[in-house]
């Protein structure tokens, strides 16, 4: 048995391994294949890969009993595994690579990308407040020119280069019939000609502003004509074009332009998938820790259910034997039913809370046979340390200013907005291009035998031949054309060219601003998250003691009414009390739990606190295993209390 120790532990491994990569991101572009794949493969489709609706394996490894045990770690991995937001994402590197291809193909730019999603909401958003200035981190992306995905597309200048070489064909055939009025010079009526055409073209532009187009011509033409000593005949041309552009659209910086925009837009779109995952991961904890928290609430709202029915049924029982007003029952009784009616509130902010959280995690949300009846148990409790980190603000903005996406996004934005300024500068100047062509001609032809006894003259020796005649001649140069010159165009007033040009430095100007306002709202949302933390804490404490004095309250006051100094009111109202105190602390609690995931917002170390790696977000594959622990606890109690509306 032991030699297939081996062999059987690897087939779990492989098993345990294709139940985790099940669900995982399989955006794919698929190249055209084929033996000929080299010559066909760009003017064929390439196909995109079907979305994935397939949740990972994590997710039914999770499910035990009818029950969804999950722990922070595996709500973060789950999200990155299934979440929607993050997956529409994905696509943005792929189209960012388009785009960058379509660029250097010498081609303006396309919008792509979508904005960043805000993520889940808690069903009670009570004490749950994000300090940063918008949902999408603070994000206010800079430039002239930015679209959904967070780049620049910018399209103004001079025309850019058509960077992909272009083979041209021209063939024609035709047979045509021209009638004449005079028929000293052509011997006929009617001139009745066959003609074929047989044209090539090649060409290329590069980015210092360089072209040429390198044409070969052929016309063979037929005629009824005897005065044409060669018939038929073939004319042939060998062209040379080269233009150079050198004032507007001239160098490099002018004409790569949009590749290096393109360039700078795919760094955008991971900052932007960066930002996705920030704004993603801080929504899901938040939801999941209020969940934590409705847990805990339902806790308290049956203990509250169960001590004022004890009240109830001992106030009874003292009615019965006289010692007490039957006043009190009634007022027992009106407790209870208002606990009831809290309980029932709780435990259906519960199960919707659950339901938000399903919905976030799977691809399919609840319409997942295997989710739709399943409770989630949470694993975790909120916690509030006994100290937090001391670092220095400036080193906390310092952190900041390094680690938050937008930042990076507008600073790329703003260099973009600089190299499409050397475009708007270069259309400020004249058109002035230089031009050389070269040209070699052909003729070759068999001698006329309409021409009876050489009527009309003898043909030259020199053209009689076939088309390899014709190849010779253009080879040898026999009868060359050159010519060269310069075209210049001088646009009167320039005035669209200089109001671009000044648009663009003004909006330039403008983006370095909202940088510039971006940084400081930086600093505010890092002064305002260390202070929300503060106060979550202060407030946490307070709640601890104000929960234990109310405790002590009710117990005294539950002493002194079992000795006949006090009432049931008061007893109620010191109940009352104690279960607005217990209330308290638990959304103390969650507050903590918001003002933690904020303060990482803001600082920008969301990803590095949740131990989040790129290559694994972008993969839509988590490394780290999920556990479920052996005693597992057991969901909450969300059955309507006794006598509560059904």
């Amino acid at each position: 048995m032991r030699r297939f120790q081996k062999t059987l532990s690897l087939v779990c491994l492989a098993a345990v391994l294709s139940t985790t990569l099940s669900g995982q991101s399989s955006i794919r572009i698929e190249k055209p294949s084929g033996s000929f794949s080299w010559l066909t493969g760009p003017y064929r489709a390439r196909r995109v890969s079907p979305i994935n609706l397939a949740n990972s394996g994590r997710l039914d490894a999770l499910i035990q009993g009818g029950n969804l045990y999950l722990s922070a770690q595996d709500v973060v991995a789950l999200a990155l595994e299934n979440n929607l937001d993050i997956e529409i994402q994905r696509y943005g590197e792929l189209l960012a690579g388009e785009n960058l291809r379509r660029a250097q193909g010498g081609n303006a730019l396309r919008t792509v990308g979508t904005s960043v999603a805000a993520g889940p909401t808690s069903v009670s958003t009570a004490g749950v407040a994000s300090t940063l200035a918008s949902s999408n981190g603070g994000n206010s992306a800079a430039g002239n020119g930015v679209n959904s995905g967070g780049g620049i597309v910018a399209q103004l200048g001079p025309t850019l280069p058509s960077l992909d070489p272009q083979f041209n064909a021209f063939l024609s055939w035709g047979h045509f019939t021209t009638p004449q009025s005079n028929t000293f010079i052509t011997q006929t009526d009617a001139i009745i000609a066959d003609s074929k055409t047989y044209n090539f073209s090649y060409g290329q532009q590069f980015l210092t502003g360089t072209g040429y187009t390198f044409s070969f011509a052929n016309s063979i033409a037929k005629t009824n004509v005897p005065s044409n000593l060669l018939n038929p005949s073939t004319t042939s041309d060998l062209d040379l074009v080269i233009t150079q552009s050198l004032l507007q659209g001239f160098g490099r910086a002018v004409n790569n332009r949009n590749i290096r925009v393109a360039k700078n837009n795919a760094k955008v779109n991971d900052l932007q998938f960066q930002q996705q995952l920030i704004t993603t991961i801080a929504a899901v904890l938040n939801v999941y820790w209020d969940l934590v928290s409705f847990n805990e609430d339902v806790k308290v709202k049956e203990s509250a259910l169960v001590t004022s029915r004890r009240l109830f049924e001992d106030n009874k029982k003292q009615v019965e034997i006289g010692t007490l007003a039957p006043i009190e029952v009634t007022r027992a009784e009106a407790q209870v039913a208002s606990n009831q009616q809290d309980l029932l509130i709780s435990q259906t902010n519960l199960l919707q809370q659950e339901t938000i959280l399903k919905n976030t995690l799977s691809k399919n949300g609840v319409a997942s046979p295997s989710l739709a009846d399943v409770r989630i148990v949470p694993l975790d409790k909120i916690r509030v340390p006994e100290q937090e980190e001391k670092r220095s603000f400036s080193d906390l903005v310092d952190l900041a200013l390094k680690n938050r996406p937008e930042i990076g996004q507008n600073q790329l934005n703003i260099e973009s907005n600089k190299i499409n300024l050397n475009g708007d500068k270069s259309s400020l100047r004249p058109s002035l291009t230089a031009f050389a062509e070269l040209t070699n001609h052909a003729l070759t032809g068999s001698v006329n035998p309409l021409n009876i006894g050489n009527e009309f003259g003898a043909s030259d020796p020199y053209f009689i031949g076939g088309y390899s005649n014709a190849l010779a001649q253009m080879f040898r140069r026999n009868f060359p054309d050159y010519s060269a010159g310069f075209a210049l165009t001088i646009p009167i007033r320039n005035r669209a060219a200089q109001a671009d040009y000044v648009t663009d430095q003004l909006a330039l100007r403008q983006a370095e601003l909202q940088f510039q306002k971006s940084k400081n709202q930086v600093r505010v949302d890092v002064q305002n998250a260390i202070i929300g933390l503060q106060q979550a804490r202060v407030r946490y404490a307070a709640a601890v003691k104000a929960r234990i004095l109310q405790q002590e309250t009710l117990d005294a006051e539950q002493k002194k009414y079992q000795l006949g100094a006090s009432t049931v009111f008061l007893v109620i109202q010191a109940q009352r009390d104690l279960s607005t105190a217990q209330g308290t602390e638990i959304q103390a609690l969650a507050n903590y739990s918001h003002a933690r995931v904020s303060f990482d917002q803001a600082v920008g170390a969301t990803l590095q606190t949740n131990n989040i790696s790129i290559s694994e977000a972008k993969q839509g594959v988590v490394a780290r295993p999920s556990t479920i622990p052996a005693n597992p606890p057991a969901p909450a109690n969300t059955t309507p209390p006794p006598d509560a509306p059904q």
